[in-house]
């Protein structure tokens, strides 16, 4: 999992809102691939600011949602300590698979807990999103299955 790095005087425990969970894991996506467009072949360059742009979106409307509904959306980290280090092409992938299975955990958290359609609609459309660039990111890795039956859900270990 992609996390802040703490800052003196920084939050304690995270927020328990699905919606602001979203929105973090949103954060912590953008971060990841700022960090690994330096990473990936030439050739998937444009595949990463895409999904950049997406995230940024998603994140865009999460912060909308929680202003409409009376909150303060969150404020990104200055930094974040990703769940592997980035040295290449194929570690670059793997950060990126790790930060679609986070926000997917986000977003099917949220369709749990939802109570009104805008949270539904914002966690349906979050898990299908970052369902697709998983498997798009799957690929990239050679790694099968492809697509999981219940994206977001835990890993049996």
């Amino acid at each position: 999992m992609t996390t802040p790095v703490p800052t003196p005087g920084g939050a304690g425990a995270p927020d328990a809102d699905p919606l602001v969970a979203a929105a973090e894991a949103e954060n912590a996506a953008v971060f990841t691939y700022g960090v690994i467009t330096a990473f990936v072949a030439a050739a998937r360059r444009r595949l990463v600011a895409d999904f950049e742009a997406e995230h940024r979106a998603r994140r865009d409307e999460i912060d909308r949602a929680i202003t409409a509904a009376g909150g303060t959306p969150p404020v990104a980290a200055a930094g974040y300590t990703l769940p592997i280090d980035v040295t290449g092409p194929e570690s670059a992938a793997r950060a990126a698979l790790v930060a679609e299975e986070d926000c997917a955990t986000a977003y099917r958290a949220l369709l749990e807990q939802a109570d009104d359609e805008t949270g539904r609609r914002i966690g349906v459309d979050g898990l299908s999103e970052s369902a697709l660039r998983a498997a798009r990111w799957r690929v990239v890795l050679q790694e099968s299955p492809v697509t999981l039956a219940f994206p977001g859900s835990p890993v049996a270990g």
